[in-house]
């Protein structure tokens, strides 16, 4: 039987995954810079932390593009992919949260501080669960779609100053990419083997999104397609 391409891009990433987590695990070094076992333990949270952040904001730039795509054509198509990357970015960016804080519980010594950078996580995670409440609380299509075009746009704005803030403010959170503001605390080098597990880790789970996009993606177009259907029934 002829496999679809969905079928293996779910294989691919699920092997990427499989390899990332060696590669986390065992094959990059401890930093050697933590002074206890427990801090050099939770800083291998890191390669999938920082993958799921990335993907988790690639995400939510897929949503606002696609937004402004359906403001601009009115294709419904459109808004489709939007919701459906929005439902995964907000999942992805709840593990970025998640697994931020195992990590900061052995090297901050507290599950959750208000610094720069979780504030303003925190700000996007509640921006984009509101996304899909708004989107919940329309009916209409085509007003729901107009309503979550201009949303996602704006919500949008949350990500790069979320990336921004450990730049531009003092911060105890990591600068792994370029500099911090000054009195910024908690930067580390990348070791050759670091760096490439953080590299796969990066792939594995872009492939991860991509998989998942696919998949519900054609489930929302699906919905379309019944919701045009009730409508031409109902219309008769």
């Amino acid at each position: 039987m002829k496999r679809s391409i969905s079928f293996w891009l779910d294989v691919l990433a699920a092997v990427l995954v499989l390899v990332a987590l060696y590669m986390a695990l065992v094959y990059a070094p401890e930093a050697v810079n933590l002074p206890t076992e427990a801090e050099r333990l939770a800083q291998r949270i890191f390669y999938f932390h920082v993958a799921f952040a990335w993907t988790g904001s690639v995400a939510f730039l897929v949503t606002a593009v696609a937004g402004l795509a359906y403001l601009v054509t009115s294709e419904m198509r459109w808004d489709a992919l939007a919701v459906s990357s929005a439902e995964i970015g907000l999942v992805f960016l709840s593990v970025v949260i998640v697994t931020g804080s195992l990590w900061a519980r052995p090297t901050w010594n507290t599950w959750w501080t208000w610094d720069p950078r979780l504030t303003t996580v925190s700000v996007a995670w509640l921006l984009y669960a509101a996304y899909l409440m708004l989107r919940n609380a329309v009916e209409e299509p085509d007003r729901r779609a107009r309503f979550a075009g201009v949303y996602g746009l704006l919500s949008f704005l949350s990500i790069p100053l979320t990336f921004m803030s450990i730049r531009l403010w003092r911060t105890i959170h990591p600068v792994v990419v370029g500099g911090g503001g000054q009195g910024s605390q908690g930067g580390f080098h990348l070791a050759p083997r670091m760096f490439q597990a953080l590299m796969v880790s990066l792939l594995a789970v872009s492939v991860l999104y991509v998989a998942l996009l696919l998949h519900r993606y054609a489930a929302e177009l699906l919905a379309l397609d019944v919701e045009g259907l009730r409508e031409r029934v109902i219309g008769r």
